[in-house]
């Protein structure tokens, strides 16, 4: 079975939407195989954001993303790094349908309350900067 790392973001924290966003991925029918509330490190969002890291934007996300703790969840199934994101809508909130989580529960481009890996190989990568092998019960 695949999995997929998604992150409740700040925002979504702030706005006491976890339990709202996490019940959407159980009644989807996604099995969470490792979860923990974190607070992201500088060395930490410079890896997961590498992409970006030397963008004039990047010190905003960085910020954002360290404003408060997150919770980092593994959640397994089929097809699930797809259907996560479906069930997410785009990126930019303010483009997302009602229904969808990011839809429902986003304000903007940042703040689009999860964050959740794009594709299998980099859901793997994710998985192991914020799980120890121990840390996944599948």
């Amino acid at each position: 079975m695949q999995k997929t790392l998604v992150i409740l973001k700040p925002d979504c924290m702030a706005n006491k939407h976890a339990g709202s966003v996490i019940d959407r991925f159980e009644k989807a029918g996604f099995e969470i195989v490792g979860a923990k509330m974190i607070r992201l490190s500088s060395e930490v969002l410079r890896s997961h954001y590498a992409h970006v890291a030397d963008k004039p934007f990047y010190p905003e996300i960085e910020a954002f993303m360290s404003s408060r703790p997150v919770i980092v969840v593994a959640l397994q199934g089929d097809d699930v790094v797809a259907k996560i994101r479906e069930l997410l809508g785009p990126t930019d909130s303010r483009k997302a349908a009602k229904g969808t989580i990011r839809g429902d529960f986003g304000t903007e481009m940042m703040k689009n309350v999860v964050h959740a890996s794009d594709s299998d190989e980099n859901a793997r990568i994710e998985l192991a900067r914020f799980f120890k092998s121990d840390e996944i019960f599948a």
